[in-house]
């Protein structure tokens, strides 16, 4: 059907009313340091990664870990909880709040968005919610969360999984879409 006419109309399209939290000179800034000094940074220099992060508005706790390829859209949206660890080739979308947990680990190619689009509306409307990640949540590699997931304290999301819904506390999730399989932690017997 080449040939149908478009349900949408990108040329309405409009975000307007979406607020980004900082004025545009601002956010270019960002990504120009972010484009350069990121990447140039060795691994040693962890610890200016979070200061610039820290600098641009973010809240990153101590002992965090921050690969140089890790991509942050807007920092001022991002919370990290102490001792956790951002990945190779991680990107956090943040359109709108994330928030990460105490002593997580967002392995490498992980996408956490917090913006989508309406399916449903010709104008293709932005949306936008928030991902929360509780302490001790391992999102193993290449992983989608998408806007308004939240993962449960010590979950585990299994590699390449797709999370399109909350998951809960303590369970081994995976799959496309993910769902919880197994406790991570089996009781144990005396």
């Amino acid at each position: 059907m080449p040939n149908a006419q478009p349900f949408v109309d990108l040329r309405k399209y409009d975000q307007s009313w979406f607020d980004r939290g900082r004025p545009g000179w601002y956010i270019l800034l960002w990504w120009f340091v972010q484009a350069i000094a990121f990447p140039l940074t060795p691994q040693p220099l962890n610890n200016l990664r979070c200061a610039l992060l820290r600098l641009f508005g973010a809240k990153i706790g101590k002992g965090v870990f921050i690969r140089p390829t890790a991509r942050f859209t807007y920092p001022w949206k991002v919370s990290i909880g102490d001792y956790s660890w951002i990945g190779d080739d991680v990107v956090l979308y943040s359109l709108d709040y994330i928030y990460i947990g105490q002593h997580c680990v967002i392995s490498h190619k992980s996408y956490l968005c917090t913006g989508s689009h309406d399916i449903h509306d010709p104008a293709f409307g932005l949306k936008t919610a928030t991902i929360t990640i509780g302490n001790g949540v391992w999102v193993a590699a290449d992983c989608f969360v998408a806007p308004g997931v939240e993962i449960g304290a010590n979950a585990v999301i299994g590699a390449r999984s797709s999370v399109f819904s909350t998951m809960p506390s303590g369970q081994v999730c995976m799959g496309s879409p993910c769902r919880p399989h197994y406790p991570r932690f089996p009781e144990s017997s005396n």
